[in-house]
């Protein structure tokens, strides 16, 4: 009988340890996240559900005081938690909504059955972090302290229930519809906010992450993430002999076809590999890929936001004439693709020096001005051993190549080849004859007469510009570029983007897989280590290109006999001449291997080299991004544009949402 009665004191006193809320740590009373209430803590008791941003939740009643010690509904009304979950749909323009309020509403307004707490599944919480953390690190706010999975949530052991099961059920009630009779890649075509692109982009990474993963390249000037997906069978390094491709959009804010584009494809790359699709398979296990969907997130904001507050006016305006200027540079209202260094004014004041060549061409000291988005591509170009690229555009249906800059400065209008010419009139006209109508004469056009040259122009031919994203891959990197202009318009209604993927989804797939046209090799010495910064030059053509870390390297080459060169400071010159038959199906493998010699200094380069330590835009960015300094040297923190919804009502400041 006394055991009896133990073990139903001990019952008793679990009881009321499990319905006390959690203890106010010093700490935690400081930054205004509880109150401690002394010795004597109040009983929690059963109450009907009566917050209003929680009135979704899949219960009737909740407790009080709950698990951050609200001692009643209206002291949790009052509190910021209440407040960020009334206003988080907002902050987060839609993203992870509704799963953050429903998670924090399980917290502030616990299920109560039977005169007993259920705390939320500590699981639940975590995949809503995991796939929602960078929301709000996009706009630079700490994630909420008491949505902290391990102390407010607990275990299935522990009888945790999920607040998101409802939430669940009807996103699976709504996929069901979508019923194929076969496997298939299931898209939606609609826009995304800059928020909703970058969610889309990691939990593609997510689903598919043995064979992709994100990264950034760097921020905006107002602080958005420049996010790369990549897709490779070994993501994150590069593999020897292993081409890599890059495909960048929206360089201009308003031009936003390419940048829903490129987000189709990140998702259709994923899925089709999943479901087993030979082709997508056999592309990224012999091709690392890499994806930047929005170089000017800023400049997007500005234009979807103009067409959302005027979407049919009147007059042939709209969505179709829209932002021919608004959005189109960032927000320091430079042209992306006006601020790169012109090189290309250097390559021709040099082209009659027998030994000059159009390749590495170094950056000018005097290049120190931009923008942090221009700083962040020439970083990445540099980092990566890229072979080809193609930027998507807006405005025109065509594809343009380098030069884009006319070789006579008063000449707006004046064909100027590049020495690789033939090499990169065939990768334009790879995307223009793969396009569903861009080589078609029969569709109507924006006022250029492309379809007589199959859609393709070489860029100054065309008009003329300097700075050019283009012209700067070619003279200072192995990289060759394209500029793919997608359509007359540059903001085009919802209901065309199906159409417009299915127009140019075989082109962008041709022209990934383009890439290993020509030869490929490793550049090794006698020892059989790879030699890096090795040249390889081709007979007849001006523009050399040079190894990676290892020693590999690819040149883009037509089919055709060539005269190969491989060379080195301190080796001696290897030639071999190869055979390119007219429809190669992969890239032809040509090896060189560079004895040690004592040969004769050449002539000093025309420029002086380049080197990656005199290279260093993000640190001359941070020596101006430093805070202003107060009193006493300490930096002086600007509070988040968000801080306002907060300090408005006369709430207590949530300094905890600050992330620094």
């Amino acid at each position: 009988m006394e055991m009896h009665s133990l073990v139903f004191a001990f019952n008793i006193l679990a009881t009321v340890v499990w319905c006390a809320p959690p203890r106010c740590e010093p700490v935690d009373e400081i930054l205004g996240r509880c109150k401690s209430r002394g010795p004597f803590q109040e009983q929690p008791e059963c109450a009907e559900l009566e917050l209003g941003y929680c009135d979704d939740m899949p219960y009737d009643y909740t407790v009080f005081p709950n698990i951050l010690e609200h001692r009643s509904r209206e002291e949790a009304e009052a509190g910021p938690e209440y407040l960020l979950l009334s206003v988080v749909h907002s902050l987060l323009k839609g993203e992870c909504s509704p799963d953050i309020r429903m998670l924090g509403c399980s917290v502030l307004a616990p299920r109560c059955e039977g005169g007993a707490v259920h705390k939320p599944c500590r699981r639940s919480c975590e995949e809503v972090r995991r796939t929602c953390a960078h929301a709000f690190e996009g706009i630079d706010m700490a994630w909420p302290y008491f949505l902290d999975c391990d102390r407010f949530f607990v275990s299935d052991e522990e009888g945790c229930y999920d607040p998101l099961a409802m939430l669940r059920e009807r996103q699976e009630v709504a996929l069901a519809r979508f019923s194929p009779e076969e496997p298939s890649t299931i898209i939606q075509f609609t826009y995304q906010s800059n928020a909703q692109m970058i969610n889309v982009l990691k939990k593609t990474a997510a689903k598919c992450s043995h064979i992709s993963r994100t990264y950034s390249i760097g921020r905006s000037v107002e602080g958005k993430d420049l996010l790369v997906i990549e897709f490779s069978d070994n993501p994150g390094q590069h593999d020897l002999l292993e081409p890599e491709v890059k495909l960048i959009a929206n360089m201009h804010g308003n031009e936003v076809l390419g940048r829903q584009l490129l987000i189709y494809l990140a998702q259709y790359l994923c899925s089709e590999y999943e479901l087993g699709s030979t082709r997508i398979q056999t592309l990224i296990n012999s091709t690392r890929v890499h994806i930047l969907t929005s170089l000017n997130p800023d400049g997007y904001e500005r234009a979807a936001a103009e067409v959302e507050d005027n979407p049919e006016p009147e007059n042939q305006e709209g969505p179709v004439y829209n932002g021919w200027t608004s959005g189109r540079a960032n927000a320091q209202n430079l042209d992306l693709n006006r601020n790169f260094p012109d090189l290309t004014s250097i390559a021709y004041s040099r082209r009659r020096n027998k030994r000059y060549r159009t390749d590495h061409i170094p950056i000018p000291d005097s290049f120190w001005y931009g923008s942090p988005e221009t700083y962040a591509v020439m970083k990445w170009i540099r980092s990566i051993p890229f072979v080809q690229s193609a930027s998507l555009h807006g405005g025109e249906l065509v594809v343009s190549y380098p030069y884009d800059f006319s070789k006579h400065p008063l000449e707006e209008k004046m064909f100027s080849p590049t020495p690789d010419e033939q090499v990169l009139k065939q990768l334009a006209r790879t995307y223009a004859d793969a396009h569903a109508t861009m080589s078609d004469n029969n569709t109507n056009r924006c006022g250029g007469s492309f379809a007589k040259k199959g859609g393709i122009v070489n860029g100054a031919l065309w008009y003329s510009f300097a700075g050019g994203m283009s012209d700067f891959n070619y003279l200072h990197t192995n990289c060759f570029e394209i500029t793919v202009e997608l359509g007359c318009d540059k903001f085009p209604a919802e209901e065309e983007l199906y159409t417009e993927w299915k127009n140019n989804k075989e082109a962008l797939l041709s022209f990934m897989e383009s890439v290993h046209r020509g030869i490929k090799g490793v550049v090794k010495d006698e020892d059989g280590n790879g030699i890096k910064g090795a040249r390889i030059s081709v007979r007849g053509i001006r523009h050399d290109i040079r190894t990676a870390e290892d020693g590999d390297y690819w040149r883009l080459l037509n089919s055709g006999v060539h005269v190969l060169t491989a060379s080195a400071p301190g080796y001696s010159r290897v030639m071999k001449k190869v055979f390119l038959p007219a429809r190669m199906q992969k890239a032809g493998r040509v090896d060189f291997v560079l004895q040690k010699a004592v040969l004769e200094p050449d002539e000093p380069d025309l420029l002086p080299a380049d080197t990656y330590d005199r290279f260093d835009p993000f640190n001359q960015l941070e020596r101006y991004s430093l805070g202003e300094q107060g009193g006493g040297g300490e930096t002086r923190q600007e509070k988040p544009w968000w801080w306002g919804y907060f300090t408005q009502f006369g709430a207590s400041a949530p300094t905890w949402l600050l992330r620094n």
